[in-house]
């Protein structure tokens, strides 16, 4: 989460988009909600460093949600987002108050109040910053599926230690996350012969298209979209 890909086109906060679902306390946690309550399913999907509110984060909730999926989005940066337009905006200070590790620590009152409403099974993604939480998450059995979307900076260590079926999608032009380390990622998961993994790697993108794309932008649009596919495919398989 140190490459300038990180930080470009950030969301539109003031859009007037705000999703189909509802804002509730889920956890601890001010949680954006959409589709069925009822659901036995659900997926938590973790943002990047702009927070809860990105209205393109929001929409990609409620298609997941149209497919049955209990989709929950929660505020881990308690409203702080990463703010560019503030000239005196410390951004070393930001990273040490908003940790992955402290982050993967809340996002677990929100699983137990998930399966206190009777949730039988939970995917997590994550988007930059929110991957590098997601990543940690799958180290636990606390979810049974995983999606990490232009990953932010993931050790080996975790990678050795996942424990449940993962997907890794990448851009082809991430400074951070480049194609190498992908292939890199790949390999080592290949290895593990009792997980399920997938790594993809998606041409002529930059580092954050999935969520940070602009809607005027066609290719663009398209490629957010696969990669949203592949993402709900990968739950459908494994959040069951």
């Amino acid at each position: 989460m140190s490459s300038p890909q990180c930080f470009e086109n950030p969301p539109d906060l003031n859009s007037g988009i705000h999703g189909e679902g509802t804002i509730q306390e889920l956890g601890g946690l001010n949680t954006y909600v959409t589709g069925s309550p009822d659901s036995k399913l659900a997926i938590i999907l973790v943002s990047d460093v702009f927070g809860y509110e990105a209205p393109n984060l929001r929409q990609l909730a409620d298609k997941v949600a149209a497919s049955g999926f209990l989709v929950v989005v929660p505020d881990l940066l308690y409203g702080d987002y990463f703010n560019l337009d503030n000239p005196q905006f410390d951004r070393e200070s930001w990273r040490k108050v908003h940790g992955t590790d402290k982050a993967c620590e809340d996002t677990k009152p929100l699983i137990a109040a998930l399966k206190s409403k009777g949730v039988k099974s939970i995917g997590a993604a994550g988007f930059c910053w929110g991957g590098v939480v997601v990543v940690k998450l799958s180290i636990s059995s606390d979810i049974q599926a995983a999606v990490i979307l232009h990953p932010g900076p993931i050790s080996d260590n975790e990678i050795n230690e996942v424990r449940i079926p993962i997907a890794i999608l990448g851009a082809e032009i991430d400074n951070h996350f480049p194609p190498e380390k992908l292939k890199q990622i790949e390999k080592m998961l290949s290895v593990k012969a009792e997980l399920e993994s997938f790594v993809k790697l998606y041409p002529g993108v930059s580092h954050g298209w999935t969520v940070r794309y602009n809607d005027d932008d066609e290719a663009a649009v398209k490629s957010a979209e696969e990669a949203h596919q592949d993402m709900l495919n990968w739950f459908v398989k494994h959040v069951k």
